[in-house]
């Protein structure tokens, strides 16, 4: 299946997916920042180390085709996260998100315990769009003892330094609590937890996943985005219902706030468990009952806060 097939079933789904809005409508005049967006080409010569979620064909994920499936729903503006390990494919997405004004941001991908590290974050930050780096494994393990790798501070601390981010992702118990040692060796670096609500506590995690959340909390420049809302279970199914996740958003909103909250759409590794339009509808349904402001920092003030990007066209908000 081609990338632009897929569009096109996705822009089909997106007007049977309309009706899901309800009492969104008061908010449809909100621009939207997606702040989690991939972009990667399985047909280059070379190949991808990833080309989408699992079980589903590999996709074709580039700004012609991000674009016209957003728009609609009033996505004005995106921020690119690196899906790659390959170094140079950080100059790649910089590239592909520098051709489409829609794209604000890009958040690439390096190793912070590396020695080559600061070469390499001094040549991408010399590009605007460049808002900082994904990385999830900063720890290592001594049985139950969990710390820091050699050399992570001081490459998170040169990270700070250049007022950028770290997101960190998938969440698990094990990368909570890793957040928590970086918050605490690094205070000022704002670190971002991607898809926060795709953690599935299980009765027995419960206490855990409570423990951490309200540690978390604690940490001032530790934030989250609000995607992934949508996922599978278990054993593969979904549910497209508010209902069905209006408790675990109600959670993770008490405990942080809503300032400290983002929308992310994670395309396209969200196909084949939810389109665009049903992730946009959902959250409009869920902020369409909170106050306008609240509603507008999720949606575009707090990324542009935490991530400091520029808006490239008059629709983007100031």
């Amino acid at each position: 299946m081609t990338g632009h097939v897929i569009a096109r079933r996705t822009i089909i789904a997106s007007a049977a997916s309309a009706a899901l809005a309800g009492p969104a409508v008061a908010q449809a005049a909100i621009p939207i920042i997606d702040t989690h967006v991939h972009l990667f080409d399985p047909r280059r010569p070379q190949g991808v180390p990833y080309s989408g979620p699992r079980g589903e064909p590999p996709q074709i994920a580039l700004p012609e085709i991000y674009h016209p499936l957003a728009a609609p729903t009033g996505i004005v503006g995106a921020i690119v996260v690196e899906a790659s390990g390959w170094v140079e494919d950080n100059l790649w997405i910089l590239e592909r998100a520098r051709s489409d004004p829609m794209f604000v941001g890009v958040v690439g991908r390096l190793s912070p315990d590396k020695p080559e590290f600061p070469e390499f974050l001094e040549r991408f930050s010399k590009d605007p769009l460049w808002r900082g780096i994904r990385f999830a494994q900063v720890w290592v393990k001594d049985g139950d003892r969990m710390s820091l790798k050699p050399g992570m501070v001081d490459g998170l601390k040169r990270l700070a330094g250049l007022d950028q981010t770290l997101d960190m992702a998938n969440p698990s118990f094990d990368l909570l609590q890793a957040a928590l040692l970086v918050t605490d060796a690094v205070p000022e670096l704002r670190l971002v937890m991607d898809h926060m609500p795709s953690l599935d506590p299980t009765p027995e995690t419960q206490p855990l996943y409570d423990r951490l959340i309200t540690e978390l909390a604690q940490r001032p420049n530790f934030f989250l985005k609000l995607s992934q809302v949508i996922h599978k279970d278990a054993v593969g199914n979904k549910d497209v219902r508010l209902a069905a996740h209006r408790a675990r958003l109600d959670r993770l909103m008490a405990a942080f706030g809503e300032d400290r909250v983002m929308f992310g759409t994670d395309w396209p590794n969200s196909v084949g468990t939810a389109t665009i339009p049903e992730t946009v509808a959902l959250v409009k349904e869920y902020f369409g009952g909170k106050p306008r402001m609240t509603a507008e920092k999720y949606f575009w003030r707090n990324s542009a806060r935490i991530y400091k990007w520029q808006p490239r066209l008059p629709a983007q908000p100031r």
